[in-house]
Protein backbone atom coordinates (compact mmCIF):
# COMPACT_ATOMS: atom_id res chain seq x y z
CA UNK A 1 0.00 0.00 0.00
CA UNK A 2 2.89 2.50 0.44
CA UNK A 3 4.53 1.94 -2.85
CA UNK A 4 0.84 2.60 -3.97
CA UNK A 5 0.57 5.84 -2.22
CA UNK A 6 4.11 7.08 -3.81
CA UNK A 7 3.12 6.14 -7.06
CA UNK A 8 -0.14 8.13 -6.87
CA UNK A 9 1.64 10.63 -5.70
CA UNK A 10 3.89 10.89 -8.21
CA UNK A 11 1.73 10.30 -11.32
CA UNK A 12 -0.63 13.47 -9.96
CA UNK A 13 2.72 15.63 -9.28
CA UNK A 14 1.59 18.00 -12.64
CA UNK A 15 -1.31 19.38 -11.39
CA UNK A 16 -2.27 18.04 -8.19
CA UNK A 17 -0.95 17.91 -4.76
CA UNK A 18 -0.34 15.23 -2.61
CA UNK A 19 -0.39 15.58 0.82
CA UNK A 20 1.50 12.86 3.10
CA UNK A 21 3.55 13.55 5.83
CA UNK A 22 7.03 14.09 4.80
CA UNK A 23 6.28 15.34 1.73
CA UNK A 24 8.07 18.10 -0.55
CA UNK A 25 8.84 18.21 -3.67
CA UNK A 26 12.44 18.02 -5.08
CA UNK A 27 13.18 19.36 -8.87
CA UNK A 28 15.46 17.91 -11.66
CA UNK A 29 18.53 18.18 -12.16
CA UNK A 30 19.26 16.93 -9.23
CA UNK A 31 22.60 18.57 -8.89
CA UNK A 32 23.11 21.68 -11.42
CA UNK A 33 26.47 21.06 -12.06
CA UNK A 34 29.06 18.53 -13.99
CA UNK A 35 28.70 15.33 -12.06
CA UNK A 36 28.87 13.15 -14.84
CA UNK A 37 28.85 8.81 -14.84
CA UNK A 38 27.15 8.83 -11.52
CA UNK A 39 27.02 5.70 -9.34
CA UNK A 40 25.12 5.30 -6.35
CA UNK A 41 24.85 3.05 -3.14
CA UNK A 42 22.60 3.37 0.05
CA UNK A 43 23.76 1.61 3.13
CA UNK A 44 21.76 1.57 5.83
CA UNK A 45 20.00 5.16 5.00
CA UNK A 46 22.87 6.73 3.93
CA UNK A 47 23.52 7.10 -0.08
CA UNK A 48 27.16 7.68 -1.53
CA UNK A 49 28.10 8.54 -5.18
CA UNK A 50 31.27 8.61 -6.99
CA UNK A 51 31.45 10.01 -10.47
CA UNK A 52 33.95 11.34 -12.88
CA UNK A 53 36.58 13.88 -12.34
CA UNK A 54 39.25 12.66 -15.97
CA UNK A 55 41.88 15.05 -16.05
CA UNK A 56 41.49 16.86 -12.29
CA UNK A 57 43.46 15.87 -8.99
CA UNK A 58 42.54 14.53 -6.65
CA UNK A 59 39.90 12.31 -8.04
CA UNK A 60 37.63 10.00 -8.37
CA UNK A 61 35.10 11.93 -5.70
CA UNK A 62 32.96 10.54 -2.89
CA UNK A 63 29.95 12.62 -2.36
CA UNK A 64 27.24 11.65 0.07
CA UNK A 65 23.62 12.02 0.92
CA UNK A 66 20.44 11.78 3.52
CA UNK A 67 18.02 11.67 1.17
CA UNK A 68 19.13 11.21 -2.60
CA UNK A 69 18.84 15.04 -3.40
CA UNK A 70 20.91 16.99 -1.42
CA UNK A 71 25.20 15.88 -1.84
CA UNK A 72 28.03 16.66 0.12
CA UNK A 73 31.48 16.13 -1.22
CA UNK A 74 33.48 14.02 1.83
CA UNK A 75 36.61 12.75 0.34
CA UNK A 76 38.15 12.05 -3.15
CA UNK A 77 39.55 7.74 -3.78
CA UNK A 78 43.36 9.09 -5.01
CA UNK A 79 45.51 12.03 -4.45
CA UNK A 80 47.29 11.49 -7.96
CA UNK A 81 46.58 8.34 -10.56
CA UNK A 82 49.52 8.35 -12.17
CA UNK A 83 52.31 10.34 -12.21
CA UNK A 84 53.11 10.96 -16.19
CA UNK A 85 53.91 13.69 -18.20
CA UNK A 86 50.48 14.17 -19.48
CA UNK A 87 48.79 13.94 -16.18
CA UNK A 88 51.34 16.40 -14.71
CA UNK A 89 51.17 18.99 -17.76
CA UNK A 90 54.87 18.62 -18.36
CA UNK A 91 57.29 18.21 -21.43
CA UNK A 92 54.25 19.68 -23.97
CA UNK A 93 51.96 16.95 -22.89
CA UNK A 94 48.28 17.07 -21.09
CA UNK A 95 45.15 14.31 -20.11
CA UNK A 96 42.53 16.70 -21.24
CA UNK A 97 39.38 14.36 -21.62
CA UNK A 98 41.18 11.33 -20.37
CA UNK A 99 42.51 11.06 -16.87
CA UNK A 100 39.91 8.23 -15.10
CA UNK A 101 36.39 7.78 -16.87
CA UNK A 102 33.30 5.87 -15.31
CA UNK A 103 33.60 4.52 -11.56
CA UNK A 104 31.62 1.76 -10.41
CA UNK A 105 31.09 2.26 -6.72
CA UNK A 106 29.94 -1.01 -4.87
CA UNK A 107 29.70 -2.57 -0.93
CA UNK A 108 30.10 -5.40 0.06
CA UNK A 109 30.43 -7.73 3.32
CA UNK A 110 31.56 -4.51 4.72
CA UNK A 111 33.76 -3.09 2.53
CA UNK A 112 33.27 -0.16 0.32
CA UNK A 113 34.99 -0.44 -3.78
CA UNK A 114 35.14 2.01 -6.19
CA UNK A 115 37.07 0.95 -9.27
CA UNK A 116 37.63 3.03 -12.53
CA UNK A 117 39.70 2.61 -15.40
CA UNK A 118 42.05 4.80 -17.87
CA UNK A 119 43.00 5.41 -21.47
CA UNK A 120 46.47 7.35 -20.50
CA UNK A 121 47.64 4.04 -18.60
CA UNK A 122 45.48 1.34 -20.18
CA UNK A 123 44.96 0.21 -16.65
CA UNK A 124 41.61 -0.56 -14.91
CA UNK A 125 41.89 0.41 -10.93
CA UNK A 126 40.10 -1.06 -8.04
CA UNK A 127 40.20 0.84 -4.42
CA UNK A 128 38.80 -0.43 -1.35
CA UNK A 129 38.36 0.64 2.60
CA UNK A 130 36.47 -0.11 5.08
CA UNK A 131 35.80 3.47 5.87
CA UNK A 132 35.05 5.27 2.73
CA UNK A 133 34.95 8.78 4.20
CA UNK A 134 38.22 8.40 5.82
CA UNK A 135 39.79 5.56 4.33
CA UNK A 136 42.24 4.36 4.03
CA UNK A 137 42.58 3.05 0.62
CA UNK A 138 43.73 -0.04 -0.62
CA UNK A 139 44.66 0.08 -4.35
CA UNK A 140 44.96 -2.85 -7.27
CA UNK A 141 46.09 -1.88 -11.02
CA UNK A 142 45.94 -4.04 -13.87
CA UNK A 143 46.09 -4.18 -17.65
CA UNK A 144 43.84 -3.60 -20.08
CA UNK A 145 41.86 -1.05 -19.43
CA UNK A 146 37.80 -2.71 -19.02
CA UNK A 147 35.67 0.14 -20.46
CA UNK A 148 32.64 1.16 -18.81
CA UNK A 149 32.88 -1.32 -16.46
CA UNK A 150 30.66 -2.62 -13.42
CA UNK A 151 32.20 -4.63 -10.34
CA UNK A 152 29.52 -7.26 -9.35
CA UNK A 153 30.02 -9.79 -6.51
CA UNK A 154 28.33 -13.05 -6.31
CA UNK A 155 28.98 -16.40 -4.60
CA UNK A 156 32.52 -15.60 -3.36
CA UNK A 157 33.70 -14.54 -6.36
CA UNK A 158 34.18 -10.99 -8.44
CA UNK A 159 33.12 -9.96 -11.85
CA UNK A 160 33.43 -7.24 -13.96
CA UNK A 161 30.80 -6.79 -16.78
CA UNK A 162 32.10 -3.68 -19.20
CA UNK A 163 32.26 -3.14 -23.17
CA UNK A 164 31.04 -1.50 -26.29
CA UNK A 165 28.44 -2.92 -28.05
CA UNK A 166 29.82 -5.90 -27.32
CA UNK A 167 29.27 -6.60 -23.95
CA UNK A 168 31.76 -8.63 -21.41
CA UNK A 169 32.07 -10.44 -18.14
CA UNK A 170 35.34 -11.01 -16.53
CA UNK A 171 35.84 -12.72 -13.71
CA UNK A 172 38.25 -11.25 -11.33
CA UNK A 173 41.21 -12.77 -9.07
CA UNK A 174 39.93 -12.99 -5.06
CA UNK A 175 42.94 -10.05 -4.65
CA UNK A 176 41.37 -8.19 -7.38
CA UNK A 177 45.01 -7.86 -9.52
CA UNK A 178 43.50 -8.77 -12.51
CA UNK A 179 41.31 -10.86 -14.24
CA UNK A 180 41.34 -14.25 -13.01
CA UNK A 181 44.38 -16.58 -13.87
CA UNK A 182 43.34 -19.15 -16.85
CA UNK A 183 40.34 -17.73 -17.86
CA UNK A 184 39.22 -14.83 -20.40
CA UNK A 185 36.25 -12.85 -20.81
CA UNK A 186 32.97 -14.29 -22.19
CA UNK A 187 30.44 -12.48 -23.99
CA UNK A 188 27.50 -11.69 -22.17
CA UNK A 189 25.32 -10.00 -24.79
CA UNK A 190 26.74 -9.80 -28.42
CA UNK A 191 24.87 -6.39 -29.45
CA UNK A 192 23.54 -4.81 -26.72
CA UNK A 193 22.66 -1.54 -28.67
CA UNK A 194 20.55 -3.57 -31.34
CA UNK A 195 17.27 -3.17 -28.95
CA UNK A 196 17.31 0.34 -29.76
CA UNK A 197 16.24 -0.14 -33.04
CA UNK A 198 18.37 -0.66 -36.41
CA UNK A 199 20.01 2.84 -36.84
CA UNK A 200 22.64 2.84 -34.09
CA UNK A 201 24.81 5.17 -33.46
CA UNK A 202 26.69 5.46 -29.96
CA UNK A 203 27.16 1.72 -29.40
CA UNK A 204 25.41 0.41 -25.89
CA UNK A 205 28.14 1.20 -23.17
CA UNK A 206 28.09 2.21 -18.91
CA UNK A 207 27.49 -0.83 -17.92
CA UNK A 208 25.95 -1.35 -14.67
CA UNK A 209 24.79 -4.44 -13.41
CA UNK A 210 22.46 -5.10 -10.21
CA UNK A 211 20.86 -8.59 -8.80
CA UNK A 212 17.25 -7.41 -7.30
CA UNK A 213 14.89 -10.35 -6.17
CA UNK A 214 17.56 -13.24 -8.19
CA UNK A 215 17.02 -11.36 -11.44
CA UNK A 216 19.69 -9.71 -13.25
CA UNK A 217 19.67 -6.14 -14.77
CA UNK A 218 21.94 -4.46 -16.80
CA UNK A 219 21.67 -0.93 -17.35
CA UNK A 220 23.39 0.34 -20.24
CA UNK A 221 22.87 3.79 -22.64
CA UNK A 222 23.22 4.03 -26.14
CA UNK A 223 22.61 6.96 -28.44
CA UNK A 224 20.83 6.01 -31.89
CA UNK A 225 21.04 8.20 -35.16
CA UNK A 226 19.07 11.13 -35.55
CA UNK A 227 17.50 10.65 -31.92
CA UNK A 228 18.27 11.09 -28.43
CA UNK A 229 21.08 9.48 -25.38
CA UNK A 230 18.81 6.95 -24.47
CA UNK A 231 18.46 3.78 -21.54
CA UNK A 232 18.49 0.11 -22.54
CA UNK A 233 17.57 -2.45 -19.80
CA UNK A 234 18.72 -6.23 -20.25
CA UNK A 235 17.13 -8.90 -17.84
CA UNK A 236 18.26 -12.63 -17.14
CA UNK A 237 17.86 -15.23 -14.52
CA UNK A 238 21.46 -16.35 -14.27
CA UNK A 239 24.54 -14.02 -14.63
CA UNK A 240 25.72 -15.73 -17.47
CA UNK A 241 21.98 -15.17 -19.43
CA UNK A 242 20.73 -15.38 -21.87
CA UNK A 243 19.70 -11.50 -21.32
CA UNK A 244 16.00 -10.00 -22.95
CA UNK A 245 16.55 -6.51 -23.66
CA UNK A 246 14.41 -3.23 -24.33
CA UNK A 247 14.53 0.37 -23.94
CA UNK A 248 14.14 1.47 -20.76
CA UNK A 249 13.77 5.57 -20.83
CA UNK A 250 14.15 7.74 -24.10
CA UNK A 251 13.01 11.24 -22.97
CA UNK A 252 14.91 14.64 -22.76
CA UNK A 253 18.36 12.42 -23.08
CA UNK A 254 18.49 11.74 -19.60
CA UNK A 255 20.42 8.51 -19.51
CA UNK A 256 23.18 6.04 -18.25
CA UNK A 257 23.34 5.23 -14.42
CA UNK A 258 21.45 2.07 -12.54
CA UNK A 259 19.16 1.91 -9.66
CA UNK A 260 18.42 2.70 -6.58
CA UNK A 261 15.87 2.14 -3.95
CA UNK A 262 15.29 3.65 -0.61
CA UNK A 263 14.81 2.27 3.06
CA UNK A 264 11.25 2.29 2.88
CA UNK A 265 11.59 0.30 -0.96
CA UNK A 266 10.86 3.23 -3.10
CA UNK A 267 12.99 3.11 -6.38
CA UNK A 268 14.65 5.25 -8.22
CA UNK A 269 17.09 5.50 -11.49
CA UNK A 270 19.85 7.99 -11.00
CA UNK A 271 20.60 8.92 -14.69
CA UNK A 272 22.20 12.20 -16.37
CA UNK A 273 21.76 14.54 -19.11
CA UNK A 274 24.23 16.61 -21.14
CA UNK A 275 23.74 19.97 -21.09
CA UNK A 276 25.85 22.29 -23.10
CA UNK A 277 28.44 23.92 -21.56
CA UNK A 278 27.43 23.60 -17.48
CA UNK A 279 28.40 19.59 -18.29
CA UNK A 280 26.47 16.70 -17.66
CA UNK A 281 24.26 17.01 -14.83
CA UNK A 282 22.43 14.29 -12.90
CA UNK A 283 18.95 13.34 -12.53
CA UNK A 284 16.46 11.16 -10.82
CA UNK A 285 14.25 9.32 -12.31
CA UNK A 286 10.75 7.28 -10.30
CA UNK A 287 11.02 3.52 -10.88
CA UNK A 288 8.32 1.03 -10.77
CA UNK A 289 8.17 -2.75 -11.09
CA UNK A 290 6.21 -4.32 -13.71
CA UNK A 291 5.84 -8.31 -14.92
CA UNK A 292 9.72 -8.15 -13.25
CA UNK A 293 10.70 -5.19 -15.06
CA UNK A 294 11.89 -1.82 -13.93
CA UNK A 295 9.64 0.92 -15.44
CA UNK A 296 11.29 4.11 -15.61
CA UNK A 297 9.45 7.52 -15.35
CA UNK A 298 6.23 9.01 -14.85
CA UNK A 299 4.34 8.02 -17.87
CA UNK A 300 7.74 7.49 -19.84
CA UNK A 301 8.99 10.80 -19.10
CA UNK A 302 11.21 12.26 -16.70
CA UNK A 303 9.66 14.29 -13.93
CA UNK A 304 10.41 17.74 -13.48
CA UNK A 305 9.26 17.36 -9.51
CA UNK A 306 9.90 14.39 -7.44
CA UNK A 307 8.31 13.28 -3.95
CA UNK A 308 11.95 13.17 -2.27
CA UNK A 309 13.21 16.12 0.06
CA UNK A 310 13.48 19.89 -1.21
CA UNK A 311 16.93 20.53 -2.86
CA UNK A 312 19.20 22.73 -0.91
CA UNK A 313 22.04 25.27 -2.25
CA UNK A 314 24.67 23.36 -3.82
CA UNK A 315 26.68 25.73 -1.36
CA UNK A 316 28.82 24.46 0.70
CA UNK A 317 28.00 20.72 0.05
CA UNK A 318 29.31 20.60 -4.26
CA UNK A 319 30.84 24.38 -4.54
CA UNK A 320 31.63 26.67 -1.99
CA UNK A 321 33.36 30.29 -0.98
CA UNK A 322 37.11 29.82 0.59
CA UNK A 323 38.59 32.58 2.40
CA UNK A 324 41.91 30.37 1.99
CA UNK A 325 42.17 31.23 6.18
CA UNK A 326 43.45 28.02 7.71
CA UNK A 327 42.11 27.33 11.06
CA UNK A 328 42.49 25.11 14.08
CA UNK A 329 43.36 21.32 12.43
CA UNK A 330 42.01 22.71 9.28
CA UNK A 331 44.52 20.89 6.56
CA UNK A 332 45.03 22.03 3.15
CA UNK A 333 42.18 22.55 0.28
CA UNK A 334 38.45 22.06 0.71
CA UNK A 335 36.76 19.52 -0.69
CA UNK A 336 34.99 21.56 -2.75
CA UNK A 337 38.33 22.27 -5.16
CA UNK A 338 40.52 20.32 -7.46
CA UNK A 339 43.45 21.29 -9.50
CA UNK A 340 43.44 20.59 -13.46
CA UNK A 341 45.94 18.20 -13.48
CA UNK A 342 48.41 17.61 -11.29
CA UNK A 343 49.44 20.21 -8.96
CA UNK A 344 53.55 20.86 -8.33
CA UNK A 345 53.04 21.07 -4.57
CA UNK A 346 56.21 22.55 -3.98
CA UNK A 347 54.22 25.94 -5.29
CA UNK A 348 51.37 26.76 -4.06
CA UNK A 349 50.63 27.42 -0.21
CA UNK A 350 48.06 28.52 2.29
CA UNK A 351 50.40 29.05 5.09
CA UNK A 352 53.11 31.47 2.99
CA UNK A 353 50.71 34.29 3.53
CA UNK A 354 48.25 33.88 6.18
CA UNK A 355 44.56 33.83 4.82
CA UNK A 356 45.85 33.59 1.18
CA UNK A 357 45.96 31.22 -1.43
CA UNK A 358 49.70 31.79 -2.75
CA UNK A 359 50.58 30.38 -6.36
CA UNK A 360 54.07 30.45 -7.35
CA UNK A 361 55.51 30.35 -10.37
CA UNK A 362 58.41 27.68 -11.32
CA UNK A 363 58.64 27.58 -15.35
CA UNK A 364 57.68 29.19 -18.57
CA UNK A 365 54.24 28.38 -20.44
CA UNK A 366 52.72 30.16 -23.24
CA UNK A 367 48.75 29.56 -22.85
CA UNK A 368 46.99 29.16 -19.46
CA UNK A 369 46.03 25.59 -20.57
CA UNK A 370 49.57 24.43 -19.72
CA UNK A 371 49.88 26.18 -16.77
CA UNK A 372 50.24 24.18 -13.41
CA UNK A 373 48.33 24.71 -10.46
CA UNK A 374 44.86 25.84 -11.77
CA UNK A 375 42.92 25.11 -8.80
CA UNK A 376 38.96 24.78 -10.35
CA UNK A 377 35.76 24.79 -9.07
CA UNK A 378 32.27 23.57 -10.93
CA UNK A 379 30.35 26.29 -12.99
CA UNK A 380 26.60 25.63 -11.68
CA UNK A 381 23.04 26.27 -13.31
CA UNK A 382 20.89 28.20 -14.78
CA UNK A 383 23.36 30.95 -13.57
CA UNK A 384 26.60 31.31 -11.26
CA UNK A 385 28.98 33.83 -10.74
CA UNK A 386 32.73 33.70 -8.97
CA UNK A 387 34.59 36.70 -7.72
CA UNK A 388 38.20 36.84 -6.55
CA UNK A 389 40.96 39.45 -5.23
CA UNK A 390 44.30 39.50 -5.88
CA UNK A 391 47.26 40.90 -4.69
CA UNK A 392 49.74 41.41 -7.34
CA UNK A 393 53.01 43.33 -6.29
CA UNK A 394 54.92 40.48 -6.43
CA UNK A 395 53.99 39.37 -9.98
CA UNK A 396 57.46 39.52 -12.53
CA UNK A 397 57.64 40.91 -16.01
CA UNK A 398 55.42 38.41 -18.30
CA UNK A 399 52.98 37.06 -15.80
CA UNK A 400 49.41 36.70 -16.05
CA UNK A 401 47.17 35.65 -13.07
CA UNK A 402 43.46 35.90 -12.99
CA UNK A 403 40.29 33.75 -13.02
CA UNK A 404 39.46 31.46 -15.52
CA UNK A 405 36.68 29.79 -17.28
CA UNK A 406 37.98 26.45 -17.91
CA UNK A 407 37.05 23.98 -21.71
CA UNK A 408 39.17 24.54 -24.90
CA UNK A 409 37.24 27.33 -25.66
CA UNK A 410 38.48 29.25 -22.36
CA UNK A 411 38.35 32.55 -21.11
CA UNK A 412 39.45 34.76 -18.35
CA UNK A 413 40.04 38.07 -17.38
CA UNK A 414 43.12 38.89 -15.20
CA UNK A 415 47.06 40.63 -15.10
CA UNK A 416 49.35 40.86 -17.37
CA UNK A 417 52.42 42.57 -15.82
CA UNK A 418 54.51 43.80 -19.07
CA UNK A 419 57.52 46.17 -19.08
CA UNK A 420 55.22 49.31 -18.97
CA UNK A 421 53.74 47.85 -16.27
CA UNK A 422 50.31 45.54 -15.24
CA UNK A 423 47.49 45.34 -17.58
CA UNK A 424 43.75 44.46 -17.08
CA UNK A 425 42.76 41.71 -20.19
CA UNK A 426 40.41 39.71 -21.13
CA UNK A 427 41.52 36.51 -23.49
CA UNK A 428 38.75 34.26 -24.69
CA UNK A 429 38.87 31.61 -27.28
CA UNK A 430 35.56 32.15 -29.20
CA UNK A 431 36.89 30.69 -32.20
CA UNK A 432 39.73 28.61 -32.49
CA UNK A 433 42.50 31.13 -31.07
CA UNK A 434 42.72 33.36 -27.91
CA UNK A 435 41.79 36.74 -28.16
CA UNK A 436 42.93 39.49 -26.82
CA UNK A 437 39.93 42.04 -26.76
CA UNK A 438 40.63 44.70 -23.66
CA UNK A 439 44.26 46.00 -22.16
CA UNK A 440 43.41 48.80 -19.67
CA UNK A 441 46.57 49.84 -17.46
CA UNK A 442 46.40 49.30 -14.12
CA UNK A 443 47.84 51.49 -11.47
CA UNK A 444 47.24 49.90 -8.18
CA UNK A 445 48.40 46.58 -6.91
CA UNK A 446 45.03 44.74 -6.22
CA UNK A 447 42.43 43.98 -8.24
CA UNK A 448 38.83 42.83 -7.91
CA UNK A 449 37.66 40.43 -10.37
CA UNK A 450 34.43 38.82 -11.32
CA UNK A 451 32.83 35.64 -14.18
CA UNK A 452 29.73 35.35 -14.18
CA UNK A 453 27.74 31.96 -16.39
CA UNK A 454 24.49 32.07 -17.76
CA UNK A 455 23.45 27.91 -18.74
CA UNK A 456 19.65 28.96 -18.86
CA UNK A 457 18.33 27.31 -21.50
CA UNK A 458 21.88 26.25 -22.68
CA UNK A 459 22.49 29.68 -23.25
CA UNK A 460 26.20 29.29 -22.44
CA UNK A 461 27.24 32.57 -22.24
CA UNK A 462 29.92 34.22 -19.99
CA UNK A 463 31.10 37.80 -19.04
CA UNK A 464 33.72 39.37 -17.34
CA UNK A 465 34.51 42.29 -14.79
CA UNK A 466 36.56 44.20 -12.52
CA UNK A 467 36.64 46.87 -9.85
CA UNK A 468 39.42 48.57 -8.50
CA UNK A 469 38.07 48.94 -4.60
CA UNK A 470 35.57 45.88 -4.48
CA UNK A 471 32.51 47.85 -4.64
CA UNK A 472 32.01 49.28 -8.14
CA UNK A 473 32.55 47.00 -11.08
CA UNK A 474 33.15 47.23 -14.63
CA UNK A 475 31.97 45.09 -17.26
CA UNK A 476 35.00 44.55 -19.83
CA UNK A 477 35.85 42.82 -22.73
CA UNK A 478 34.83 39.76 -25.61
CA UNK A 479 31.55 37.77 -24.05
CA UNK A 480 32.82 34.24 -24.50
CA UNK A 481 30.40 31.99 -25.84
CA UNK A 482 30.91 28.97 -23.98
CA UNK A 483 31.16 25.26 -25.30
CA UNK A 484 31.35 21.91 -24.49
CA UNK A 485 33.72 19.84 -26.21
CA UNK A 486 34.88 16.20 -26.46
CA UNK A 487 38.79 16.92 -26.03
CA UNK A 488 38.30 18.64 -23.00
CA UNK A 489 35.10 16.05 -22.36
CA UNK A 490 34.29 18.17 -18.89
CA UNK A 491 31.62 20.87 -18.14
CA UNK A 492 33.14 24.50 -17.87
CA UNK A 493 34.98 25.15 -14.51
CA UNK A 494 36.07 28.14 -12.46
CA UNK A 495 39.86 28.56 -12.13
CA UNK A 496 42.58 30.58 -10.52
CA UNK A 497 45.72 31.00 -11.92
CA UNK A 498 49.29 32.22 -12.02
CA UNK A 499 51.91 31.63 -15.03
CA UNK A 500 55.13 33.07 -16.30
CA UNK A 501 55.63 34.19 -20.01
CA UNK A 502 59.45 35.14 -19.21
CA UNK A 503 61.08 34.62 -15.80
CA UNK A 504 59.96 32.02 -13.22
CA UNK A 505 59.60 32.97 -9.15
CA UNK A 506 57.00 35.79 -9.02
CA UNK A 507 53.84 34.66 -7.20
CA UNK A 508 50.44 35.80 -7.20
CA UNK A 509 47.94 36.15 -3.99
CA UNK A 510 44.27 35.32 -3.78
CA UNK A 511 42.72 36.88 -0.84
CA UNK A 512 39.01 34.86 -1.34
CA UNK A 513 37.16 33.14 -3.81
CA UNK A 514 33.28 33.91 -3.56
CA UNK A 515 30.76 32.02 -5.35
CA UNK A 516 27.05 32.73 -6.38
CA UNK A 517 24.48 30.80 -7.76
CA UNK A 518 20.85 32.16 -8.78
Amino acid sequence: MKNLVFYLCVVLLSGLSCFTAHSQSATNPIIFADVPDPSIIRVGKTYYMSSTTMHMSPGLPIMKSADLVNWKMVTYVYDTLANTDQLNLTNGKNDYGRGSWASSLRYHEGRFYVSTFSGTTNKTYIYSTTDIEKGPWKRSAFSPALHDHSLFFENGRVFMVYGAGKIMLAELNADLSGIKTGTSPQVLIENATQVAGNNPGLPAEGSQLFKVKDQYYLFNITWPRNSMRTVIIHKADKLMGPYTGKIGLQDKGVAQGGLISTPEGQWFSYLFRDYGAVGRIPYLVPVKWEQGWPVLGVNSKVPDTLQLAKNQSLIPGIIDSDDFDVKGEEKGLKKVWQWNHNPDHANWSLTKRKGYLTIQTSRIDTSVLSARNTLTQRTVGPRSSAETSIDLKNMKVGDCTGMLLLQKKYGWIGVKSLKEGLFIVVNTVNDTQPTESIKIPLKQQKIYLRVSCDFTDRHDLASFAYSLDGKSWNTVGEKLKMAYTIPHFMGYRFGLFNYATEQIGGHADFDYFHIKVN
